[in-house]
């Protein structure tokens, strides 16, 4: 499993405090408030929720890769692409400007 930059930062805000990680991956969700009501509950519970998030997105970005899901709630993520693998459909053939022969012999006045 790769370890990026992103993550790491993810568990030093864990660390310190562990609702700002809930809700820099999930978003002003329900798992915000179970992490809110964990750490009120003991420090040690919004910890161990707070790091099974960041488990959970490190195991999409493995499957998924960088930026290719989404989160939809309870931990759960989708891709964001219907394709094999959630790999992003790729450009037409002759998308853009090539083929063609701008400024040569054959360009028309």
């Amino acid at each position: 499993m790769n370890v990026r930059g992103s993550d790491i930062c993810l568990i030093l805000v864990a660390i310190l405090f562990p609702p700002a990680t809930a809700f820099f991956i999930a978003g002003c969700s329900c798992d915000l408030l179970i992490n809110i009501c964990l750490t009120i509950l003991g420090y040690l519970p919004g910890h161990l929720h707070a790091f099974w998030l960041i488990y959970k997105k490190m195991k999409a970005e493995e499957r998924y890769g960088a930026g290719g899901f989404r989160y939809v709630g309870n931990g759960t993520y989708e891709p964001i692409y219907d394709g094999p693998g959630g790999v992003p459909p790729a450009a037409p053939v002759n998308y853009g400007a090539t083929g063609a022969n701008y400024g040569g012999s054959n360009y028309v006045r």
